[in-house]
């Protein structure tokens, strides 16, 4: 009887949400096809990811190396401008990966159903057609060039989300230069640099020149979210690769050969943003047609209603972020250094785990287009790849981060705070690595109204611990609320898969 009585409990325990996530988990390192599939997007984009920040960091140590009153005057610039572009294209990206890889999960499976039905083989062309398919390849043959380069226009990918994502990224991008070039001063003094301030002109400088890059930076990145649905990461790694690697090249010679200090660190990464989006929009014309048949192709009101959700969740993301850097300029020149050094490195190593994330996301908008529910479960277990790489980057930054330190600053203060910083900047990388994969299997699941109801609550709670603790503890409390803020983040996001609801109600049989 009692047996039995356990024997049903078991069973019941086995058909829960939370019991069917963690099923899976055995097969984590599984190198099958799912696991390939999952590593091939992954990696790419986890480097693809790191890329902006590296080249942030590359910049912060050039700069640093001017002085601490330029280091913290760059790091507060470059909150902004990095800030802002999130509010303006995260949402962008994350609903072009969704859609554009529902879109051509659906128009694969179309073309599988015709062919299906004609007998056709993968290329459409039916069994019984061959020798007419072969007379027509000896007339080509004898063609104009034109034909030729016709069949290639035909041959590139229709996707609509891919069209429009380009046109608001355009226009997104003109305004955030606009706003930012225009509202640089008053901006700055709400971070708390004041008139007053010696950060506040090279401030100023970079954040305006910085600006000038907003058109190619929203670009490229809207465009990478069109790669990221085809489930293509390695052009957008190649391409960012590129355009670091011109400024590395051209940071030393701005900044110091020409004399142009941190104007030239900003010179040098706006041209290397024009560089990476004209090779990514080269690549891409040469896949897709972005010139839709119709206006009424295009994809706006799709785009605008739940980019909505994802601009609220961004907006109380940013938020916190941003209060953070506010609050540690108040606190000094050195604060701001030592914040500015630790927080490029803080989202350096935790963009790592949101290649995982990207690959989730891509994975999970094709099975769920496709109702392949089985897939989607195993996908979203495998993605906790991402907390074994948290707890190797915690050791890693613990190692090295003691004496990586000195090639930022040499000023004794600002490595004295660093110091302090670093246990809770490596500590909370698998927490951090936990947020980034779930926000990935959310928007695979275009749960985009959870997500954004979610953050905004996660941000209440974290922005009043942003205001206590750093009144309480200074420089410390600052990153005591941070990594509450990322363990809210990290439950909120597995609340949903966890619980069995919204696009996850299928784990409830």
């Amino acid at each position: 009887m009692a047996f039995e009585a356990v024997s049903a409990g078991w069973k019941s325990l086995g058909k829960k949400p939370l019991f069917l996530f963690f099923k899976d988990t055995r097969n984590v390192f599984r190198n099958d096809e799912l696991g390939k599939e999952i590593m091939q997007i992954a990696l790419p984009s986890a480097l693809a990811l790191t890329a902006d920040p590296i080249a942030s960091l590359i910049d912060t140590a050039f700069i640093g190396h001017i002085g601490p009153v330029e280091l913290a005057a760059v790091g507060v610039s470059i909150a902004v401008f990095n800030q802002v572009s999130k509010v303006a294209i995260f949402p962008l990206v994350s609903v072009t990966t969704s859609f554009v890889a529902e879109e051509d999960a659906t128009e694969r499976l179309n073309t599988e159903a015709y062919d299906n039905e004609t007998g056709a083989d993968h290329n459409g062309v039916t069994n019984k057609g061959y020798a007419l398919l072969n007379q027509e390849i000896e007339m080509e043959e004898q063609l104009p060039r034109v034909e030729s380069t016709y069949r290639k226009t035909n041959d590139r990918r229709h996707n609509p989300s891919a069209s429009t994502a380009l046109i608001i990224a355009s226009l997104l991008g003109l305004i955030q230069a606009l706003f930012l070039i225009f509202s640089a001063k008053p901006i700055l003094n709400y971070m708390g640099i004041d008139s007053s301030s010696p950060m506040l002109k090279p401030a100023q400088q970079y954040l305006t020149l910085r600006s000038l890059g907003a058109p190619a930076v929203l670009l490229s990145l809207a465009m990478q979210g069109v790669f990221r649905g085809f489930k293509d990461t390695k052009t957008p790694l190649y391409a960012t690769m590129v355009g670091d690697v011109a400024n590395i090249i051209l940071d030393p010679i701005f900044i110091f050969m020409l004399r142009m200090g941190v104007s030239g660190a900003a010179i040098a990464h706006v041209i290397s943003q024009y560089l990476i989006a004209l090779i990514l929009l080269w690549r891409l014309m040469k896949e897709v047609d972005l010139l839709p048949p119709s206006i009424n192709d295009l994809q706006f009101g799709r785009f605008l209603r739940n980019g909505f959700m994802l601009l609220v969740r961004v907006i109380a993301a940013t938020f916190c972020v941003t209060l953070a850097a506010s609050l540690a300029a108040r606190q000094g020149t050195t604060s701001m250094a030592a914040f500015q050094v630790c927080l490029q490195i803080w989202l350096a190593t935790s963009l790592l785990a949101d290649g995982l994330a990207v690959a989730g996301q891509a994975i999970l908008a094709s099975s769920f287009a496709k109702k392949d529910y089985e897939k989607a479960m195993a996908t979203a277990s495998r993605v906790l790849w991402g907390l074994v790489l948290g707890l190797v980057l915690s050791f890693s930054l613990v190692a090295v981060l003691q004496f990586a330190s000195r090639l930022f600053t040499k000023d004794i203060n600002v490595l004295q705070l660093i110091s302090l910083s670093i246990p809770f900047v490596a500590v909370t990388q698998p927490i951090n690595a936990l947020a980034f994969v779930f926000d990935g299997i959310n928007y695979g699941a275009s749960d985009f109204a959870y997500s954004a109801y979610s953050m905004v609550l996660v941000a209440f709670v974290s922005i009043a611990c942003l205001f206590i603790l750093s009144s309480s503890y200074g420089f410390i409390g600052l990153w005591v609320a941070l990594s509450i803020y990322m363990t809210l983040r990290a439950v909120a996001g597995f609340w949903r898969i966890g619980t069995g609801t919204g696009p996850w109600r299928f784990l409830r049989g």
